[in-house]
């Protein structure tokens, strides 16, 4: 069965949604195409009706956009249609259309998934595995000033980098999107994350920037999202005693990553990144932080703690004290529990 490819991109609203009477002409003028012939339709996620009548249009799924639009009514389901990779077949019943939209995607289709804590070029080789674009080539792409006039938060942003604001999450972005296509999606699902938090009046006068530092530092050092509200409270604590964060996670980030264990060379790395020797917060994140430990960082638990060691008991906690003696304490045990 022949199969014709429908890509999907937000647009600008075509002409006749402006103007009916002269976009209705130039859809006129199309060339038929034969009915039932199989089409696919990625739909973005938050895309706006135009969007996804524009989508359809193109695809030839539905004839006329009035006719998306009217079923859309009928069926009262402007704000139950679901994003998603979708197959459909040419000049089909527009209420068809709308129904299989609001029951969901109906093709696996190709996911990207960014786990949180990851950094840009372990973003970059996700996508690589996904997508087939090189990581190099969407490194590359990765700079913030490629995109601060459409997202403002990252003005400021260190090194040029777009470190900590490709968002994690799962995302459904068609079968072949270009690298730009991919960052913007990343970028769109920070912005959403993050809008109602006012990022700009971050806790203890931590701006923006700094803000998400922080929270990249919480998110690499727990994965229990409970604790990270009292990560966040030694965090601000050893700042406010101007004592190093002395934070693993920072660390392995200076020397470049790799899973094997810090070791003492590694604390004498010269970089701006080790926490051992530099008071302060890292100059910039350190990975893509989670939405529960941006909103640890903006509203730490109140805690005297100065100071965390993983449990004994190996379940991924962690002991939290003020007593130096105490976190000695904890740390012999945790190591006599390996």
């Amino acid at each position: 069965m022949a199969v014709v490819a429908a890509v999907v991109a937000v647009v600008a609203v075509i002409a006749f949604f402006i103007a009916p009477a002269l976009g209705t002409r130039l859809f006129n003028q199309r060339e038929p195409i034969e009915a039932g012939l199989e089409v696919s339709v990625s739909i973005p996620e938050g895309a706006s009706g135009d969007t996804i009548a524009s989508a359809l249009s193109e695809a030839r799924v539905i004839d006329n956009p009035k006719d998306y639009y009217a079923a859309v009514e009928r069926l009262d389901a402007a704000m139950a249609i679901k994003p998603g990779d979708y197959l459909f077949k040419t000049a089909q019943d527009p209420e068809d259309v709308v129904c299989q939209l609001v029951e969901g995607p109906n093709v696996a289709g190709v996911k990207l998934v960014v786990q949180e804590g990851l950094t840009v070029a372990q973003t970059a080789v996700n996508v690589e595995a996904t997508y087939g674009i090189p990581a190099d080539e969407f490194i590359a792409q990765a700079k913030a000033s490629n995109y601060v006039d459409d997202y403002p938060f990252l003005e400021g942003a260190y090194d040029d980098s777009l470190e900590g604001y490709l968002y994690p999450k799962t995302y459904s972005l068609g079968a072949q999107p270009s690298v730009d296509s991919v960052i913007r999606a990343l970028l769109d699902q920070f912005k959403k994350e993050t809008a109602g938090l006012e990022l700009s009046k971050g806790a203890h006068g931590l701006d923006a920037q700094q803000i998400i530092c922080l929270a990249s530092l919480i998110e690499r050092e727990t994965a229990v999202e409970s604790e990270r509200p009292l990560v966040a409270s030694v965090i601000y604590n050893r700042l406010k005693a101007d004592m190093p964060l002395q934070i693993d996670a920072a660390i392995v980030y200076a020397r470049g990553g790799g899973s094997q264990g810090v070791t003492y060379a590694d604390l004498e790395i010269d970089s701006p990144y080790n926490v051992y020797k530099n008071r302060g917060l890292t100059p910039g994140p350190i990975c893509s932080p989670s939405i529960s430990s941006i909103k640890a960082a903006l509203q730490p638990a109140s805690t005297d703690y100065l100071y965390y060691v993983a449990s004994a008991a190996m379940d991924g906690t962690h002991r939290f004290t003020i007593d130096y003696d105490e976190f000695l304490k904890y740390r012999d045990e945790y190591g006599a529990s390996l």
